[in-house]
């Protein structure tokens, strides 16, 4: 007789309870088309013309988030040099984000989505104002790469082989 399989942990039954399962933009969709405020308000629609790296982070100005951005933020003259507009995303208000892009010197937009349509229209799970840590890249508005567990230091250094993988 077999022995029953080990129980969860706490923390994976948490993480299903408090990031409910999404489905993820799948690979050679087109980018979705939502119109979601910036760090200053403007309302912007992501790019469909050359690269377009978008990344959802948890919440501004925690540890990870802030490697995430400042990865993005050291590593912007490659990505520029590269063609890639960077926007990152979160669910936190325009004062927070706006404080956050100005502490860290961030060059990109910082998307305000604190309704949850834009990690929805992208499947990004979240909840509680959190959204899960995911990258997506998009090459003339076509999903070509995507990172459903996204790094925080190395988040750039992971967009820059993507990129040049899809050249």
């Amino acid at each position: 007789m077999q022995s029953p399989p080990p129980a969860p942990s706490l923390l994976h039954r948490l993480g299903g309870w408090l990031f409910p399962k999404a489905e993820a933009l799948a690979l050679g969709s087109a980018i979705p088309e939502i119109a979601i405020p910036d760090h200053t308000g403007a309302l912007v629609t992501l790019p469909a013309r050359g690269w377009t790296f978008l990344y959802f982070y948890p919440r501004a100005d925690t540890p990870g988030c802030t490697r995430q951005a400042c990865s993005l933020r050291d590593a912007y003259e490659s990505l520029l040099d590269e063609g890639v507009k960077v926007f990152g995303a979160s669910l936190d208000h325009l004062v927070s984000l706006r404080k956050f892009r100005e502490k860290y010197q961030l060059p990109f937009p910082l998307l305000a989505d604190t309704e949850g349509k834009l990690a929805d229209a992208f499947g990004v799970p979240h909840s509680f104002g959190f959204t899960r840590r995911q990258a997506f890249l998009f090459k003339d508005g076509v999903l070509v790469w995507r990172d459903l567990e996204a790094s925080t230091d190395r988040q750039a250094h992971d967009a820059l082989d993507a990129i040049r993988q899809n050249s």
